[in-house]
């Protein structure tokens, strides 16, 4: 099969370049699936990796989503058939969808929104699972909740706050906080459903007094190592910070007055460990699916290639190094 992929660890325009290469068709495992993938996203995850990341034996396949047909299963699949439309996220300890073909396990996959074709709805998996297990795993914010509660959602317009900002807004009574910097991304997030928008770089702490705001839940998803004093000085006492990115220093010390909750979400924790509650991923994503098709949830979808070859996704992976990706990206199948 023909796939896309990376020998060595490092930039995109020096040893972390991306090439074409033939590659083995993979076989599906007890629980897999093989699928042919027709459309695939970049996200943060990719560039982190390639950056960081040493293959092992031979290049190294990247993405982590991915929408496309089943081929074939393995003997022990009971969820799906040959011929089914799905879209996942992947896991981090496999070959990507970077290929013409995938093998994912059955309990990370969902059945594609039908209004959307293969390329749109391979942009929604990672970010949606994500955005979910934050907000109801991780703040245990139920479903209809939230009254009297707030919000802040720093980084609103990436791919990760434009679906959390609309499952709030539509599934929770939570008065949603978002944060951008220019007036494009204001206006994004405001499309996505954010009640109020303030400039993350500005004095947050004051831009919320102002609104006579003081969130309950935080969900740092950029910048949590500069933003930190600041996220610590507007949460409300008990509160709860969730975060996503990496940073290399926190000081826990400065969280203990205020009695804080801090908490990691790592979307792949599921599948990298088989979790007794793995399928749940499958779950939330046929509610994602059906919530798109209904028109509840809108697409975050805002760039689209119109071929994906390693010219066309290099330039994808330094879009997301400069941090100024609004939503999502998407690329076709190889």
């Amino acid at each position: 099969m023909k796939a896309i992929g990376y020998d060595t660890a490092g930039p995109i325009d020096g040893e972390g370049r991306l090439r074409a290469f033939e590659a083995e068709r993979p076989a599906p495992g007890p629980r897999d699936l093989l699928v042919r993938v027709q459309g695939i996203s970049v996200n943060p995850v990719d560039v982190k990796l390639r950056a960081a990341r040493q293959p092992g034996a031979g290049p190294a396949i990247l993405g982590f989503d991915a929408a496309g047909t089943v081929e074939a299963v393995g003997p022990e699949v009971t969820g799906f058939a040959i011929g089914d439309k799905v879209f996942y996220a992947g896991d981090v300890t496999r070959a990507g969808s970077n290929a013409e073909y995938q093998t994912v396990d059955e309990r990370i996959v969902g059945r594609k929104p039908e209004s959307l074709d293969f390329t749109e709805a391979a942009g929604m998996p990672l970010t949606s699972i994500t955005a979910w297990e934050m907000l109801f795993d991780s703040f245990r914010i139920p479903e209809g909740g939230g009254q009297g509660r707030s919000i802040l959602v720093i980084g609103g317009a990436g791919g990760v706050g434009s679906i959390l900002i609309q499952l709030a807004r539509k599934l929770t009574d939570l008065t949603i906080i978002a944060t951008a910097s220019r007036d494009e991304t204001a206006d994004w997030v405001r499309q996505m459903g954010a009640h109020h928008v303030i400039d993350h770089h500005g004095d947050m702490a004051a831009q919320l007094r102002e609104l006579d705001l003081r969130p309950d839940h935080v969900a740092a998803l950029t910048g949590t190592e500069r933003h930190w004093p600041a996220i610590v000085d507007l949460i409300a006492p008990r509160g709860h910070v969730a975060l996503i990115d990496d940073p290399k220093t926190l000081d826990m010390s400065i969280a203990k007055p205020k009695a804080l909750t801090v908490s990691w979400e790592f979307m792949f924790t599921r599948s990298m460990f088989e979790t007794d509650d793995m399928a749940a991923q499958s779950h939330l994503l046929n509610r994602v699916a059906g919530m798109l098709d209904d028109g509840t949830l809108r697409s975050t979808v805002n760039e689209r290639a119109a071929v994906l070859d390693p010219e066309t996704l290099a330039q994808a992976h330094r879009r997301q190094e400069s941090g100024r990706v609004i939503g999502k990206q998407v690329l076709p199948g190889l």
